[in-house]
């Protein structure tokens, strides 16, 4: 695995970070979701912070598969927020799945999404491609849906002094997907908050960590 210059896959939907080195097809891929708010139409700005903080993640990420032929990529957002009915970052992820199938072929991917990515993660997570998701500090409203969860493996990730989004929230998603047969974890997380801040080292490596065991499971 080698760190390569970032391009665009598809300026709508994907954006390669790191791909394995020469012209090895990769035998895997990891797509990162970073987060947003619930409302916002407007495309994300060009400072765009919650996907820097993804960055960390990424290089993680990186390390804890070097050699194993995994290519690395995020989802690129078209709108800023979740915005209703629409879900329009769920929206996003399923196309970016649809492009990354087209450059990489139908390797397995696991999906590692932040707030609003952790939502848009578990909700695109019943694509054939997906082996599962690790969801950091997710937006698990009461509602979000379940059914397609059957037989993924999901972490959830949260500190629960988080003021933003609900790790009880999260909590009980777990147990809701569990029910329609998910293989599903909750993990308390001691400290960070939201974003993953305070402590930052641990959510990085642990996220990293949890990543690399999916993409050993069979």
């Amino acid at each position: 695995m080698t760190l390569c210059r970032t391009r665009r896959a598809d300026p709508d939907t994907l954006l390669v970070r790191s791909a394995p080195a020469g012209a090895a097809a990769p035998a895997a891929a990891v797509l990162l979701l970073h987060g947003g708010r619930a409302d916002g139409p407007e495309p994300p700005p060009a400072l765009n912070l919650p996907a820097l903080r993804m960055r960390p993640f990424a290089a993680a990420v990186s390390r804890a598969v070097r050699g194993r032929g995994v290519l690395i990529a995020e989802v690129r957002y078209r709108h800023r927020g979740w915005n209703g009915a629409s879900a329009d970052p769920a929206q996003d992820a399923e196309a970016a799945l649809l492009r990354l199938r087209e450059l990489a072929g139908p390797v397995p991917v696991v999906l590692l999404g932040h707030s609003m990515g952790g939502r848009a993660a578990l909700r695109a997570a019943g694509a054939p491609a997906v082996r599962g998701v690790v969801a950091l500090a997710p937006w698990c409203p009461t509602d979000e849906p379940v059914d397609h969860l059957g037989g993924r493996r999901l972490y959830l990730l949260h500190d629960e002094a988080d003021r933003v989004t609900s790790a009880r929230a999260s909590w009980a998603f777990v147990r809701r997907a569990r029910a329609v047969g998910a293989d599903a974890a909750g993990i308390p997380m001691p400290t960070g908050g939201h974003a993953m801040l305070r402590g930052a080292h641990l959510w990085h490596r642990r996220a990293a960590e949890l990543t690399a065991a999916l993409l050993s499971h069979g």
